[in-house]
């Protein structure tokens, strides 16, 4: 073949530390490079077939798109070619030869944060090309581009940290075929049975015809085209794999079928685990849209809302045009009726599910419960996403069980209208919190919270049905009174008089005038039976427990848990103590040194305390005088 104006090219730094990487020590996994070199001719072809579809004019119309594999034992030589897209000079540097589209650093963490698999994770980083040279002394790719008037190139490389580009004199028809130049250990990948094995197991639903030595290997199978009682679950399995690019079972399958004013087919699944494992995954969903088994888009963002995400699989309508194109897709009415059916499929199947069976909805809302509690802002499904919200809870008894907004409101209390919830790290923690006193005292439940975006969505929902949602700080504790006691305090101090209930209110006065502008108001608590103090913001956006988790990630929060009111317990032992030294001498010291302790620990506790040494200063100081006032009664 003749050639000319050959050109040399570096990778860049770290797709050569990708490939060294590759090539020394992922030899356990080699058979992916198969699969994904397979996966990416047929991606080539799916962007022409979309491009044909639009009426475009592109190189030779009349080669079929299929995709063709050959091999040579004697010259150790495999060769794959498929009749797609092809590429340009630039595409071919820009794709192969650069970071932007390979997300090799992204591989490259992974592996070094312990994903060492390389088959789990080669594909979902989109580093699969490179994987050939785990099995190449050489690779060479003959393509060209589907544009008519562009020239044929010749990309060659041994993976050493350099590649050239050469025009090519000769004809090339349009796409792109890859010459594998087989290391001698690697000879097994120029046999048929090999090869054979290797297709069927990884490649087996690609909707172009794969030919192996002339033979057509791959049998296309619209499975969600079937009827649902002729499939196995075998069958599902391995198609949900060659969509999802997982390795594991499904958790589950909904499989729809819908005939009337819009018709349409959809085959779809729950994966066992989310891949969305170091928050960079993000964009990595959406459901293929066929027409007529045609594929339209791939992973189209506009079929579920975002909170179902997790969710793969196919939709096939017969109702969209063949030639409709991605620009004009979220306009078609069919379209929207097609992802409104969709949705609400999805949700009525979790919601069916989860009554049907509650262990295997647990392992759902386990492994993609994030994702789901992000449907606050979804106005249109509102009543059918509350019902998938599952929760801990104060007077759940069973550490693995959860409950749902449906459970909490069939225990609720004669008269109660509102859900009350809270929000902390642990349950140990909010059980013990002073917010939640009186509602452990009423027998009162209260939904535990522990991530930010929970109190942050129920907040936005702001109701159940004809329930409130209200944080347990933000309570109007006065609706409580009706409320009989279930927990009684064994430790409860006499009834004050008359007098001294009148001297608590003079200390009130005083704790205000110790602690001046650092507090709204001091009022006495009908919350608190067991803490000495609480610090209540009561018409803050966010409880202190959401700015303090919220405040290492998000300095805005910084500036909010000013201006409180101090409750002060007076059935509290320190408080009572503190009465007694007032009501002795209303201006020792003691006094100020004490509720400015009891201030500290209060913010400590809100988590608005920014300076911890400052209370841990005033704790010693207290210390020092206790202890050296202290004697030894004999």
């Amino acid at each position: 073949m003749e050639t000319k104006s050959q050109e040399k090219f570096t990778f860049q730094a770290e797709i050569t530390q990708l490939l060294d990487i590759l090539v020394h020590s992922l030899y356990s996994s080699r058979e992916i490079f198969l699969r994904e070199l397979i996966s990416n001719a047929s991606d080539a072809l799916d962007k022409l077939r979309i491009i044909s579809l639009r009426g475009e004019e592109y190189h030779q119309k009349d080669i079929p798109f299929e995709i063709k594999i050959s091999f040579d034992k004697e010259s150790k030589l495999l060769m794959i070619t498929d009749t797609g897209i092809g590429m340009t000079k630039d595409e071919l540097v820009k794709n192969i030869g650069t970071i932007a589209k390979s997300g090799s650093s992204e591989f490259i963490k992974a592996l070094k944060e312990g994903d060492s698999d390389a088959k789990e994770i080669i594909g979902r980083f989109g580093v699969g090309f490179y994987s050939v040279f785990m099995v190449a002394n050489e690779v060479k790719i003959k393509t060209r581009s589907y544009l008519k008037d562009e020239q044929g190139y010749i990309w060659r490389s041994t993976g050493s940290g350099d590649f050239t580009i050469t025009e090519s004199e000769d004809s090339i028809n349009r796409g792109t075929t890859i010459e594998i130049y087989l290391k001698d250990d690697a000879l097994e990948y120029a046999t048929k049975e090999t090869l054979e094995g290797i297709i069927k197991k990884h490649s087996g639903f690609i909707s172009y015809p794969i030919y192996l030595a002339a033979e057509k290997i791959n049998t296309i199978t619209a499975l969600w085209k079937e009827p649902k009682n002729s499939i196995t679950p075998e069958q599902y399995s391995e198609f949900y794999k060659f969509v999802s690019h997982d390795f594991e079972d499904p958790e589950c399958h909904i499989h729809i079928s819908v005939e009337g004013m819009v018709q349409f087919n959809a085959l779809l699944f729950i994966p066992k685990k989310n891949f969305d494992f170091f928050g960079m995954n993000r964009d990595n969903y959406g459901l293929d849209l066929y027409v007529r088994k045609v594929l339209i888009q791939h992973q189209s963002k506009d079929l579920l809302p975002e909170f179902l995400s997790f969710v793969k699989g196919v939709v096939d309508s017969e109702d969209l045009p063949l030639n409709v194109s991605r620009e004009t897709l979220q306009e078609n009415a069919v379209f929207g009726k097609i992802a409104k059916q969709v949705t609400q499929k999805v949700l009525d199947d979790l919601i069916q599910r989860a009554k049907d069976d509650p262990e295997q909805y647990k392992r759902i809302y386990k492994e993609h419960g994030k994702q789901i509690k992000l449907g606050f802002n979804d106005h249109d499904n509102r009543s059918k996403y509350l019902e998938l919200l599952r929760f801990d809870s104060l007077n759940n008894t069973d550490p693995e069980k959860l409950i749902s907004f449906e459970d909490y409101k069939n225990n609720l209390k004669a008269e109660q209208k509102e859900i009350y919830f809270a929000l902390g790290t642990m349950r140990e923690s909010l059980a013990a919190d002073p917010a939640i006193e009186i509602f452990k005292k009423k027998g009162i439940d209260v939904i535990f919270l522990y991530d930010p975006v929970d109190e942050y969505a129920l907040s936005m929902v702001a109701k159940y049905g004809e329930l409130d949602l209200v944080s347990v700080e933000k309570a109007d504790i006065s609706k409580l009174d009706s409320f009989i006691d279930v927990e009684e305090n064994t430790n409860k101090l006499p009834e004050l008089s008359t007098e001294d209930e009148k001297i608590l209110d003079e200390l009130a006065k005083k704790v205000k005038e110790v602690l001046g502008e650092k507090i709204k108001d001091v009022k006495i608590s009908k919350r608190l039976s067991d803490h000495a103090v609480w610090l209540s913001g009561e018409n803050e956006m966010f409880s202190a427990s959401f700015r303090r988790m919220m405040k290492g990630s998000n300095p805005m929060f910084d500036s909010f848990g000013a201006s409180k009111v101090m409750e002060i317990n007076k059935d509290s032992a320190v408080i009572r103590n503190l009465l007694t030294i007032y009501k002795g001498d209303k201006d020792s010291p003691i006094v100020s040194r004490v509720v400015n302790v009891l201030y500290l620990s209060a913010e400590l506790g809100s988590g608005d305390l920014k300076d911890p040494f400052i209370l841990v200063k005033e704790m010693n100081s207290i210390l020092e005088t206790f202890t050296g006032n202290y004697t030894i009664i004999k």
